[in-house]
């Protein structure tokens, strides 16, 4: 069932997002179509196909290793090519990388273009798609390059989440569990009893969480757009995440965020914040999901890509570490011990 969420800036602007669309009501969000230019992900091309004819569409392949300053570059000529000026609308379809792609990419070519987009993942419809953050990485680091850019609109079908592997889905899931663990402990008790219909893909529930996720996700940003304080707690599992992406080809980003999941209840629990069974109900939900917990990157590998967290100043990191289940909180480490998060 369609429902329309509605992000309110600071500066009075309101970005429309919108859930539980059917196929044939995505269009209908468009600007004038002469105006319009797509990025799409090469592997959800026939669906977009479907839902956007007659569309003209720059595809990518929604490749970790090709989020980089050469891929912009080459989408850049793209657009040359196909006479992008500043009256174009910029439309982004696919996964969180192309999502991050379209929204660095309009908020760079002649110095800015509005855009939109089309989440095709369950990770991108409940985090990469909200909030205006865009990045590209730099020699493997994540997101090295990036701006503050919100969307014109995000629309989000859950028909377009029937065509992902599982691999793929289950990894969208951790960013659900992820904000769940962050900021309501009723959500994650939801995804706990639901567990089977969730694994099923069953739309009803996969709507109602991705409407609830959605909702929590606005209410953070909406508070916190620049990410100066509130925001930061989304970041929770991403510290260790994004060094295991670093150090690892053959991860997806919702599976190096769900070890960063385990690792931060592991490290609460440690520094006598977290209770044992708050820790090992989030351990078991990951678990319910076929969702990795630990990886068998070498410690010092993990240490030497931390180090190059943006979240770093000096020595210290500020790391997203729990309280409770639905209450994250900031805390400052001293990345000179080594093992810290062992």
């Amino acid at each position: 069932m369609k429902k329309i969420h509605s992000l309110n800036l600071p500066d009075g602007r309101v970005v429309p997002v919108v859930t539980g669309l059917a196929p044939d009501e995505l269009a209908e969000y468009l600007p004038a179509p002469a105006t319009v230019v797509a990025l799409v992900d090469k592997q959800v091309e026939p669906w977009f196909g479907r839902c956007f004819a007659g569309i003209p569409y720059i595809t990518m392949v929604a490749d970790e290793r090709l989020k980089t300053l050469t891929t912009l570059e080459q989408l850049t000529a793209g657009l040359l090519a196909a006479g992008a000026d500043r009256s174009t609308f910029l439309l982004g379809v696919g996964g969180g990388l192309v999502c991050d792609m379209t929204g660095f990419l309009a908020a760079t070519y002649m110095r800015g273009l509005a855009f939109g987009l089309a989440p095709t993942t369950l990770l991108a419809q409940v985090d990469a798609a909200l909030g205006g953050k865009n990045g590209i990485n730099v020699q493997g680091y994540k997101n090295m390059l990036g701006t503050f850019t919100q969307p014109a609109f995000v629309l989000c079908s859950t028909d377009a989440l029937a065509s992902l592997s599982d691999r793929l889905y289950l990894a969208g899931l951790a960013e659900i569990i992820k904000i769940a663990i962050a900021c309501d402990a009723s959500l994650f008790a939801l995804i706990e009893q639901r567990a089977d219909a969730i694994a099923a893909r069953r739309h009803t529930t996969l709507d109602e969480i991705v409407r609830r996720a959605v909702d929590l996700k606005i209410a953070v940003v909406e508070r916190d757009e620049k990410e100066k304080g509130e925001r930061r707690k989304l970041n929770l599992g991403h510290t260790v995440g994004h060094a295991i992406e670093r150090a690892a080809d053959d991860v997806l980003h919702g599976e190096a965020v769900s070890i960063g999941l385990a690792y931060a209840a592991h490290f609460s629990h440690k520094q006598g914040w977290l209770a044992a069974d708050d820790r090992d109900r989030i351990i078991a939900l990951l678990r319910r999901f076929r969702l990795p917990v630990t990886c068998a990157i070498p410690a010092a590998d993990l240490h030497d890509a931390i180090l190059r967290d943006k979240k770093k100043s000096g020595l210290r990191l500020h790391y997203i570490a729990l309280e409770a289940i639905g209450k994250a909180v900031e805390v400052a480490v001293d990345l000179s011990d080594r093992d810290v998060f062992l």
